[in-house]
């Protein structure tokens, strides 16, 4: 599958704000967007225009785009069922991506960033209810429980998972066992849990006409 291969600190310089796609570097003074808060290219620190209804849909969509690691063609396969389900299409369109299994390992901090859960997942370092699992668009559902795989726990990446489980917290839609490297998925998030800055009705817009 095509994937986004150049340097990702633009893409947040882009949207103006921090996307965490880089691990540890966005909680240090190195991160992009500290250092260079404008858009990249040469255009980049000049003046720029009001933007239209158009661009302000379109750049909530790159954002979520990017937050997540998401193809265009997936999230619209995404926002076709969020406007299937019952209720706002918005949120349900978040739920879905916040269900993706690379970013519930982020979420339990099992990785630094969604970019490195998703190589992890890949890599199949993961089980859901005992079953390995190497796609990272795997859609967990409520009751799902997610284990790092036993012949993966002595591998270097995991030996201090328990250290970084604690110093990034979780969210209270999942539990964690920091012991034993696991975590449930207890339910779907709300809307208020979902601490990304999406202004998620401008997608549903912009995909509406």
């Amino acid at each position: 599958m095509a994937r986004y291969t150049e340097a990702v600190c633009r893409q947040c310089r882009r949207e103006g704000l921090k996307l965490y796609l880089k691990g540890e570097r966005c909680y240090t003074e190195k991160c992009g967007v500290d250092r260079r808060a404008y858009p990249p290219g040469q255009h980049g620190q000049g003046r720029r225009g009001k933007q239209s209804e158009y661009g302000l849909q379109l750049r909530e969509k790159q954002k979520a785009r990017r937050v997540y690691g998401v193809l265009e063609s997936q999230f619209r396969k995404y926002f076709k069922e969020a406007d299937r389900r019952k209720g706002i299409t918005g949120e349900n369109l978040l739920q879905i991506l916040e269900s993706r299994m690379d970013n519930v390992v982020f979420r339990l901090g099992l990785a630094l960033s969604r970019p490195e859960a998703r190589q992890l997942v890949r890599h199949g370092h993961f089980a859901v209810n005992g079953q390995k699992v190497s796609i990272p668009s795997f859609q967990v559902r409520p009751g799902d429980v997610i284990t790092v795989r036993e012949n993966s726990r002595d591998k270097g990446r995991f030996k201090d998972v328990a250290e970084l489980m604690r110093t990034h917290g979780t969210v209270d839609w999942l539990e964690v066992d920091r012991e034993n490297l696991t975590g449930k998925v207890v339910r779907l998030p709300n809307r208020e849990e979902i601490d990304i800055p999406i202004t998620e009705h401008l997608i549903v817009e912009l995909y509406s006409r």
